[in-house]
């Protein structure tokens, strides 16, 4: 399972949110999207931890916490739809 990190700042790195995330648990895995044509971040990315319990606490300190400027949006990450 991961973790799903909405209204990111476009200057967020994978070291940047790994910083945040280490805090609960060990952090296995980093993804930020990016735009095809631009290549430009999309101001989302996913997180995977080590166990579920990481993620819970994880999910319930950062969901609507301010990060760089921005209130982020910290839930489960739902399968993706065609």
């Amino acid at each position: 399972m991961s973790i799903y990190v909405g209204n990111l700042n476009y200057e967020v790195s994978q070291e940047d949110l790994s910083e945040i995330f280490a805090e609960y648990g060990k952090v296995k895995r980093v993804h930020l999207p990016t735009d095809r044509e631009t290549g430009r971040k999309r101001g989302f990315g996913f997180v995977e931890m080590e166990t579920e319990a990481e993620e819970d606490k994880a999910i319930e300190t950062l969901d609507g916490a301010e990060w760089m400027g921005r209130e982020i949006k910290v839930n489960k990450a739902r399968p993706r739809e065609n």
